[in-house]
């Protein structure tokens, strides 16, 4: 099954410049995998020591946070648009 994941600018560094993959993913599991695979610098950035989803990483299907489409249980459509955002802090009061 074919999906395409976008990788956001913040991200970027740790996948040599790559802005998106179109990868086979029937899971989130599966589609960490792959990036793992892919580009094992990024895969701090997405799970904690203990594998789960890092908390401030926001994955969106479609425009639609995955947490809305059963989380980590969703299973990718052909076709699907996978965004990972991590969140940023920063700036002054």
């Amino acid at each position: 099954m074919a999906i395409t994941v976008h990788i956001p600018t913040a991200l970027r560094r740790h996948t040599a410049g790559v802005n998106s993959i179109a990868c086979a993913a029937s899971n989130l599991e599966e589609l960490f995998s792959v990036l793992d695979e892919k580009f094992p610098e990024l895969k701090p950035h997405l799970r904690d020591d203990a594998g789960q989803i890092r908390r401030f990483l926001n994955i969106y299907v479609n425009e639609e946070d995955i947490r809305f489409l059963g989380g980590p249980s969703y299973t990718f459509q052909e076709g699907d648009e996978v965004l990972l955002v991590p969140s940023i802090a920063g700036g002054t009061s």
